[in-house]
C-alpha cells in the first residue's frame, strides 16, 4: 500500500486547526485522517522554525543540505582511502580482475568512486557487466574453485606451488603465475613462518661425530634417518614430540609422544621406525646432541646402525629436521590451545600419519606425498 503524501500548505494548515482554532490532536485526526503522532511530530517541527518547517518533495533545510554535503564528502574521502586498501594490487592487474573488484563491492561503495579509484570508466564496467563472460574468465573461475578446495584442504598451509601441483595433478594444464594471480584475487595466503630456526649456544659432551655433514638426501630408503624432538604446550603443561625421518622419501617411519623428557622419549622413537621399516642395513642415524643414553645406544648397536650427532651450537647440522618441526608448528599447533595432552597428542598424530606423510606435498621430492613417492619405487 502506498504511504500518504501530504503537501507544505495542507501541513501548516493542519498545525494552525490545533494551535490556533484550538482544536485537540485526536479530533484533527479523526477529521484529517492523519495519525496522531504524525500531528504532534507537525506540531513541533513548526513550532521550532515556521519559516523553514515542511520543506516538502525531498527538499531541506540550508544547514541540513550542508550537513548532508559534508557527509557526502567525508563517506567518498573514507572511500578512498579504503578501495585502494582493500584492492591492493588491482591496479596492476587486467580490466577483468578490476570489474570483478567493482562488481563484489558494489554494495558497500557507489560504482562511481570504485570506477574512479580503480581507474576506470563507468560505461566500461557497465558493458563488461551485460556480456557474457569470456572462455578466459569461465576458466578463470573453474581453476579458481579448485585453487581454494586445495589451499583449505591443506588447512590453509599450502602456498602456490603446492596448490599449482594439485591442479596440474587434477589433469588442468595452467602456468604457476596463474595460480598466483587467483591465489591473489581470492586473498588466499599460507600461514608465515613465525621465526627463522633457533640458535642453541648449549653446550653437550658430544657422543658421536656428524658423519652425516648436512647431507640431507638418501639414494635408497632406510640409508640415512635423521631425528629430534620438541615440546607443545597444553594446559596440562608440555608435551614432549620426539619423530625419526626417512631422508630418502620424507616420511616420518617413527614417533613417540610423552609427557616429560627422557631416553626413553627418543628410544620409542627409533623403536617405532625399525618395526615398521625393518631391521636396516647401513644405516646412518643423524640427530642433536641431547638425552640419547645406554638403552638407546644399544638400540643402535643392536640394529648396526651408526650414530651420528650435531655439532654443539650448530642447528643447521640438522636443519631438514627442524624444517619438520617448523612446518607441524606453523600448519598445524600455532594458534591453537590444546586443554589436555591428549588432545595435542591426537593433533600430531593427525598431521603426521594423515596429512604430513600421505596428501602433504613435498618440494624435494618432486611435490608429491612421501606415501606416494614411496609407492612410485615400489616401497610401499
Amino acid at each position: 500500500m502506498r504511504r500518504r503524501q501530504f503537501g507544505r500548505e495542507f501541513k501548516i494548515e493542519a498545525v494552525r486547526l490545533i494551535k490556533d482554532r484550538g482544536v485537540s490532536v485526536a479530533q484533527a485526526s479523526r477529521d484529517l485522517d492523519v495519525h496522531e503522532n504524525r500531528l504532534r511530530k507537525w506540531v513541533k517541527l513548526f513550532s521550532a522554525d515556521p519559516a523553514q518547517a515542511f520543506p516538502g518533495h525531498g527538499q531541506m533545510k540550508p544547514e541540513q543540505l550542508e550537513i548532508e554535503k559534508l557527509r557526502r564528502e567525508v563517506a567518498k574521502l573514507k572511500a578512498e582511502r579504503d578501495i585502494p586498501k582493500k584492492g591492493r594490487g588491482l591496479l596492476r592487474e587486467g580490466r577483468d580482475m578490476r570489474f570483478t573488484f567493482i562488481a563484489k563491492h558494489r554494495g558497500i561503495w557507489p560504482v562511481a568512486w570504485l570506477c574512479e579509484a580503480l581507474d576506470v570508466s563507468r560505461s566500461g564496467f557497465h558493458a563488461w557487466l551485460n556480456r557474457s563472460p569470456s572462455r578466459r574468465a569461465r576458466d578463470d573461475e573453474e581453476i579458481g574453485n579448485r585453487v581454494q578446495a586445495s589451499f583449505l584442504g591443506s588447512d590453509r598451509t599450502y602456498g602456490a606451488r603446492r596448490v599449482w601441483r594439485d591442479v596440474l595433478a587434477e589433469g588442468i594444464d595452467c602456468g604457476l603465475h596463474r595460480i598466483e594471480r587467483l591465489m591473489r584475487a581470492q586473498a588466499l595466503r599460507a600461514r608465515p613462518r613465525r621465526r627463522s630456526l633457533p640458535r642453541d649456544e648449549g653446550q653437550r659432551s658430544a657422543i658421536a661425530p656428524n658423519a652425516l655433514g648436512r647431507e640431507f638426501h638418501a639414494e635408497r630408503p632406510n640409508q640415512r634417518w635423521i631425528a629430534d624432538f620438541t615440546y607443545i604446550w597444553t594446559a596440562e603443561g608440555w608435551l614432549y614430540v620426539a619423530a625419526v625421518i626417512d631422508l630418502f622419501s620424507r616420511r616420518v617411519v617413527g614417533w613417540s609422544m610423552k609427557p616429560d623428557m627422557t631416553a626413553g622419549l627418543v628410544t620409542d622413537a627409533l623403536m617405532m621406525a625399525i618395526w615398521r621399516r625393518g631391521r636396516p642395513d647401513a644405516l646412518l642415524h643423524h640427530s642433536d646432541q641431547g638425552s640419547q643414553g645406554e638403552q638407546f645406544q644399544k638400540l643402535m648397536a643392536d640394529n648396526g646402525v651408526t650414530c651420528s650427532m650435531s655439532r654443539s651450537g650448530n642447528v643447521w647440522d640438522n636443519a631438514a629436521m627442524e624444517s619438520f618441526f617448523s612446518s607441524l608448528k606453523t600448519e598445524r599447533i600455532r594458534g591453537k590451545v590444546y586443554r589436555t595432552r591428549d588432545d595435542a597428542r591426537a593433533d600430531v598424530f593427525d598431521y603426521i600419519e594423515r596429512f604430513y606423510n600421505a596428501v602433504r606435498r613435498h618440494s624435494t621430492i618432486g611435490y608429491i606425498s612421501p606415501v606416494e613417492f614411496e609407492k612410485k619405487v615400489g616401497l610401499a
